[in-house]
This record gives C-alpha cells, sequence and structure tokens, in this order.
C-alpha cells in the first residue's frame, strides 16, 4: 500500500512537470512559425518544412520532448485516466504564457476557464478510476487482444485514413477539428503504446530481458509513428489557427480519445462505484467547460460597462454613463402616457374599429 502510494506521487509530479513543458512548447512553437510567416518562408499549413531551420520551433520541440518524456514516466507510475485529465494544466500554463508572450487576450472570462479547469482536473483526480493491475508486458499483451479493443484501434485507424486522405485536402485548412481531430484519436492509441513501453521499462530495470520480446519493439515502432503523425498535423493546425483555439480544443478532443482507450483496454469503470463515475463525469465536464469559457469569450472585452445597472452603487452611478439596456418599445409608452400600443391598425380609432367588426 506504501509502495503505491509513492508511485501515485511520482506519477502527480511527473505529470503537473508534464504540463509545464508542453504548455510551453505550443508559444515557443508559435512563437518560431510566426517568424517564419514574416519572413516570407512557406508556412507549415501549405506543406512548407522551414520550420525545421528556426531554432524557436527546435526549442519549443526540446520542450515538448521534454513533457512528454516526463508524461511518458507518469503513466509508468499511476494510471492513464489520472495523468491524462492533468493535462489541462498545459492548457492554462499555454493560456497565460500567449497572453505575455503572442499578444493574444486573456480576458475575465478566459481567467474563470482556466480556474475551472483546474478545479475539474482535481476532481477527476480524486475520483479517477484505478485500472487493473498490469505488471508486465505478457499481461499488457492480453489487454491488446481483446476483441473491443482491437475493434477500437480498427476504428481509430480507418477514421484517421479517411480524415487524411478525403478530408484534410477539402476542410483542413478552414475547421480547426479536423486536424485536432486526427491528433486526438492517434494520440489515444500513442497512450497505450506509451503504458506498455513503461510497463516494460520498469521490467527491465528489474532484471526482466524484455529486449526479447517483440511486443516491446512493436509498441516503440507504433509510437514513434503515431507521435510522427501528431506533431505534423499539430504543427499544420498551430501555424493556421490561433493558439488558444486549437490548445483547448486539442485537449478535450485528446482526453476524451484516451478515457475512451482506457475504459476499453482496461475495463477500468466496471470496478467503479457510482460516486466515483459521476465525480470523474462531473470533473470532465467542469473542465470542457472551462475551456469553453476561454475559446468562447476571449474575444468579449469585460468590463464595468457591462455588468448589470443594477449592480453598480449607489442611484447616481445607474444614472450616468452609457445605457447598456434599453427599455422595450411598449414599456416606454406605458411609462409616458399609459396609452395602449396600437394593434393592426395605426390609430385607437381604428383599433376600435377593428374591434367593432370582430363583434
Amino acid at each position: 500500500m506504501e509502495a503505491g502510494r509513492v508511485d501515485f506521487y511520482i506519477g502527480l509530479c511527473l505529470a503537473v512537470s508534464s504540463s509545464v513543458f508542453i504548455g510551453g512548447s505550443f508559444i515557443l512553437k508559435k512563437k518560431g512559425l510566426l517568424r517564419l510567416a514574416g519572413k516570407g518562408s512557406m508556412r507549415a499549413g501549405q506543406g512548407g518544412y522551414a520550420y525545421l531551420k528556426e531554432w524557436l520551433w527546435w526549442a519549443g520541440l526540446i520542450s515538448m520532448g521534454v513533457g512528454e518524456a516526463a508524461n511518458f514516466a507518469a503513466y509508468a507510475f499511476a494510471p492513464a485516466t489520472l495523468v491524462t485529465p492533468l493535462g489541462a494544466l498545459s492548457v492554462l500554463v499555454s493560456a497565460v504564457l500567449s497572453s505575455y508572450f503572442l499578444n493574444e487576450r486573456l480576458n475575465a472570462h478566459g481567467k474563470l476557464g482556466c480556474l475551472l479547469c483546474v478545479l475539474g482536473s482535481t476532481v477527476m483526480v480524486v475520483h479517477a478510476p484505478q485500472e487493473e493491475e498490469v505488471a508486465s508486458l505478457s499481461a499488457m499483451a492480453q489487454k491488446l487482444k481483446d476483441p473491443g479493443f482491437i475493434a477500437f484501434a480498427a476504428c481509430v485507424v480507418g477514421s484517421s485514413l479517411v480524415l487524411i486522405l478525403a478530408v484534410v485536402p477539402r476542410f483542413g485548412q478552414k475547421n480547426v477539428l479536423v486536424y485536432i481531430t486526427i491528433c486526438s484519436v492517434i494520440g489515444s492509441l500513442s497512450v497505450s503504446c506509451v503504458k506498455g513501453l513503461g510497463i516494460g521499462i520498469k521490467e527491465l530495470v528489474a532484471g526482466t530481458a524484455v529486449l526479447r520480446e517483440p511486443l516491446f519493439w512493436s509498441l516503440l515502432v507504433c509510437l514513434v509513428l503515431c507521435v510522427s503523425i501528431q506533431i505534423s498535423y499539430l504543427n499544420k493546425a498551430l501555424d493556421i489557427f490561433n493558439t488558444s483555439i486549437v490548445t483547448p480544443i486539442y485537449y478535450v478532443f485528446f482526453t476524451t480519445s484516451v478515457i475512451a482507450c482506457s475504459a476499453i483496454l482496461f475495463r477500468e469503470w466496471l470496478r467503479m462505484s457510482l460516486n466515483a463515475v459521476v465525480g470523474t463525469i462531473s470533473g470532465f465536464l467542469t473542465i470542457v467547460l472551462g475551456i469553453f469559457m476561454l475559446h468562447a469569450f476571449k474575444d468579449i472585452t469585460f468590463s464595468w460597462d457591462s455588468v448589470p445597472l443594477y449592480l453598480k452603487k449607489g442611484p447616481r452611478d445607474s444614472c450616468q454613463g452609457p445605457q447598456p439596456y434599453a427599455a422595450l418599445f411598449g414599456h416606454d409608452i406605458h411609462a409616458e402616457g399609459n396609452v395602449n400600443p396600437p394593434l393592426r391598425g395605426g390609430t385607437k380609432d381604428g383599433w376600435a374599429s377593428e374591434q367593432e367588426k370582430d363583434r
């Protein structure tokens, strides 16, 4: 039990540090892509690869690599449904840093959205479902042979190919969901590979000859392939769309995909109590609400002028300054002369004549 608690806190610290590095990597990559756009180089969204010569982009890639390495280690110590929700912290880090370094405004709604992301992540961590014990690659192999997971993986690969071959050429540069969906569904498979490799590395440190296992190398090749696809399409999304749009939407889609994959692969939800299920779903919906507030109201300027008049202090304050709310037409007429508004006719006589016709 004590060893399990130590693993829990190690995984928690690694997941938090991972979010910090990954959140900062978005800013560094975006700065590098903006510099290339200013130089007139072919942009990543148009199929260019000039960002490979930009040191800021490489700094962002290294930062993301460090974050992913910490995330990799976190999955080896803690359940996927504990580590993944903490990715909301990367949304907070990215949103705050983008307001300072990319001049992307973070208003009161955005700050409240960041707070909701943190609170939702905390609720999910408290109620996180516990995975079934998978202590070896042989146990992981049995999980991967499950028909449910095979069907899920086939759906992921098939939908990704359809999006890449048919949807991306037509709608990739118009709709941010195309690139984000590809990154997210492929990312769910990469998390499964990370989990298996983490278990294998722990066995290797313990003295087990896991390097002779074909599954270990298969997971490594699959992970490299999945991460390469994620990086490519994430770069295209960052180059075309605003960072404050890409980061939160990517988090929501990626977290949903990972939770679904983890539930199918480890079947952890079957062991959860009703309170844990409600808490997990509530925490995730809180995060989604925070992401929505962070994105939907990012262009709204929040000031005292937008607050309803009855919330302002003093009667004088309610009579001065701009009036954001206007009375309805019928209310103005009642207030001035208690005259009923004309109906169907243009005057009161016309209204009376209409009544007589009805009789």
